[in-house]
């Protein structure tokens, strides 16, 4: 009875090798470099602006309240913003900062703001803000305030 095991553990030793081969190389392809795991850092946004008057008058300031809405998040995404008049006279400008240049790229401290627009001219304006984040999506908001009198 026990030669019968013995033969029969000897005519299984190849099935054993076989397997441990196997595993082996299944383990070693599955931890190829190639099937890297991808991680997503670039979102598209939407922007969100409140209600503006229609109507300005010269000297006038207008508050324009923007906010950055994610589709995702990644912590590593700046945001910018940059503005061109392109009618009428003014400036654009947030909290006590400077205002802005025509064209110039400004940083934006967070995804909620606000924007102060102050008149100088007794004409229609217009005026375009451009708002990009880190991986060069850009949305476009136009505004135009009539004069009023």
């Amino acid at each position: 009875m026990i030669a019968i095991f013995k033969k029969f553990r000897i005519g299984l030793q190849p099935i054993y090798v076989f397997l441990a081969i196997l595993t082996a190389s299944v383990s070693l392809v599955s931890c190829s470099k190639d099937d890297e795991l991808e991680i997503q850092n670039d979102f598209p946004f939407e922007v969100k602006v409140m209600p503006v008057p229609k109507n300005i008058t010269k000297g006038q300031t207008v508050e324009i309240r923007i906010t950055i809405q994610r589709k995702g998040n990644y912590t590593g995404t700046q945001y910018a913003l940059r503005y061109f008049q392109y009618d009428g006279q003014g400036s654009l400008k947030q909290y006590d900062e400077p205002p802005y240049l025509p064209n110039d790229l400004y940083p934006l401290p967070a995804e909620q703001f606000r924007l102060y627009y102050t008149s100088t001219s007794a004409v229609s304006q217009s005026f375009e803000i451009w708002i990009s984040d880190s991986f060069g999506n850009e949305k476009q908001l136009s505004f135009q305030f009539n004069t009023s009198d």
